[in-house]
């Protein structure tokens, strides 16, 4: 079971680090423009301070969720499960609070916090 919560914390940390990327080195590019539905590059030079901050976020989640992964296979098991619950936990709310805030955005908090929600599951039932 921890060997399918760690590939699955290991996936959600890529998605994380993957949008890191796009938000905070890739803003105003046009194709990354496209996945974030920023309608003008006008829009994405307002709000690149922003995205530029929450692509921390996602930055420091893959890396606490990876981290764990490496303490956990290591022999670090506390640790390290409890570092890819934190970091898989958080990911799973914000998907929640992105869907919340607007229901139009099911699929990307889909992929945002699906990894993240099985990981936890396979934590759960691997403790």
């Amino acid at each position: 079971m921890l060997i399918t919560a760690a590939v699955f914390a290991v996936i959600a940390a890529a998605i994380h680090l993957y949008i890191f990327v796009l938000e905070s080195l890739r803003w105003t590019a046009p194709t990354t423009m496209a996945v974030f539905r920023v309608a003008t590059p006008q829009e994405a030079a307002a709000t690149q301070a922003l995205a530029y901050n929450q692509g921390f976020y996602n930055l420091f989640l893959g890396v606490g969720a990876l981290l764990g992964v490496v303490l956990l296979t290591a022999g670090s098991r506390v640790a390290g499960l409890t570092l890819i619950s934190f970091a898989s936990a958080s990911m799973v709310l914000a998907a929640l609070v992105l869907v919340i805030s607007n229901r139009a955005m099911i699929r990307p908090a889909l992929i945002q916090g699906g990894p993240a929600l099985i990981c936890l599951v396979f934590t759960v039932l691997g403790a």
